[in-house]
Formats: structure tokens, sequence, C-alpha cells
């Protein structure tokens, strides 16, 4: 399949669909607590604050790595293989997988940052005064993190197999 046909299958897919729209809504999560309460800081993650290091690492570290392992990087990296999936026409093993969704993530983490510059330059301040788009010295960090979320998909689904065998094994009890 050409790689229109392919980006057209992806469009279609459910999984696709599922993991922007999911991301999107666990990534505007921190955001819409922030504006409801008009603070910067989250009930239970400012528990575990970290230290700023210069204008590279936030403090809110932990935040930003749950947050970002859904959406740019794991959306991205389950955009990345349905496309490669949808040209290919069979399933992604071992190291095709991972570079499948190696490359959509990047690509999806450049594309969000740029649209995080946008707004960043449009200087729009946010309800704790501050702007509302990320600084553009965290993009490093956000592809770091980025390329880490690769795994994310399969770390959930290893999660979820161990819930279903948990539930089907407290069922059997019952």
């Amino acid at each position: 399949m050409n790689w229109r046909n392919a980006v057209v299958c992806s469009l279609r897919s459910r999984r696709f669909w599922v993991w922007q729209i999911a991301g999107a809504v666990i990534y505007g999560i921190p955001a819409a607590i922030r504006f409801a309460t008009g603070s910067v800081y989250l009930p239970v993650l400012s528990w575990f604050a970290t230290p700023w290091i210069d204008h590279y690492v936030p403090g809110n570290l932990v935040e930003k790595v749950l947050v970002q392992a859904f959406f740019p990087g794991g959306a991205g990296a389950v955009a990345g293989e349905v496309l490669v999936v949808n040209r290919d026409g069979k399933a992604l093993v071992g190291r095709r997988k991972y570079v499948a969704r190696f490359g959509g993530a990047l690509l999806w983490t450049g594309v969000w940052s740029l649209f995080q510059l946008w707004g960043n330059l449009q200087n729009i301040i946010g309800p704790y005064a501050g702007n509302l788009f990320e600084y553009p010295m965290v993009f490093p960090l956000n592809f770091l993190i980025a390329s880490f979320s690769i795994f994310t998909p399969d770390v959930l689904g290893f999660l979820k197999k161990g819930f279903v065998k948990l539930h089907r094994r407290l069922k059997g009890k019952e």
C-alpha cells in the first residue's frame, strides 16, 4: 500500500483515535485543574515537586513524564505504528515496531513543540499570571520523554493483562 492510502487507513483506525483522544484528555487534565484552581500547583503531584534545573528541567518533572508518556509521545508512537502497519499490511514485531513508534513519537512531539513555540511567542497569560504555553528550553526534555514513551503501549498492555488476570482470579473465588 502506498503512503497516501496508509494515512487514510490510519485515520480510520479505532486504535489511532483512542490514543489521540485519550492522550489529549490526559494532557489537558493538569491544565484544567490549574484553570479551576488558579494555581500552578496540582493537589497530589505537587508533593513530588523536583527542583528546577536551570530552564531545562521544570519543577513539575513527575507530572511532565506522566502526561507526556501519553501525549504527544505515546499517541505519536501508536500513530507511527498504525501507519507503518497499514503501509506494510502486516503486523510489526521486534525492532521494526519500535522504530515505527520512535519515528511517530518524535514527529508528534515535533509538531506539538512547534504549536507550543507558536503559543509561547503569542505570550498568552493564564490564570496564574504565567505564559499558558511551555517555555522553549524544555523542548529537549520533551523529545527525551518521547523517545521513552514508545514503551507506553506495552506497559499499558502488561498492566491490562495483569488486571484481567486478577479480576478472573477474584471472580473465580466468589
